[in-house]
């Protein structure tokens, strides 16, 4: 499963950071929220799925943040920019997405040294 939808859809995605209260899921808009950072994952954004888990292959970094604010969730969106694929909980450990830091400041560079998609019905 995670195979099949995430390692494609992914490829050279864009995760955006955003502050706020996170939407209940990617399909919802977005309200109230700020775009913080946007990073871009590789052409090959995932290894395979191993034990039920998908870890990301390198991410780049955001070299320039967007907006000051504090880091509250991220979406994950399709090459385009505006097809979401899904949300995740992120943070500076513990987290889907592990981030530098979730106080980020605009111009500052905003990097991500983790991302993992666990699937929820196990392997």
């Amino acid at each position: 499963m995670l195979d099949a939808g995430f390692m494609t859809e992914s490829n050279s995605g864009k995760l955006n950071i955003y502050s706020g209260t996170r939407p209940t899921d990617a399909d919802t808009a977005l309200s109230g929220n700020t775009l913080l950072a946007q990073l871009t994952l590789g052409a090959t954004a995932f290894g395979s799925a191993s034990a039920g888990v998908l870890t990301a292959n390198a991410i780049t970094s955001d070299s320039s943040a967007d907006a000051t604010g504090t880091a509250t969730f991220a979406r994950l969106f399709q090459s385009d920019g505006t097809t979401p694929i899904a949300d995740f909980s992120l943070g500076t450990s513990g987290t889907e997405v592990i981030i530098n830091t979730t106080s980020i400041v605009a111009a500052a560079v905003v990097s991500c040294s983790a991302m993992t998609i666990t699937n929820p019905v196990g392997t």
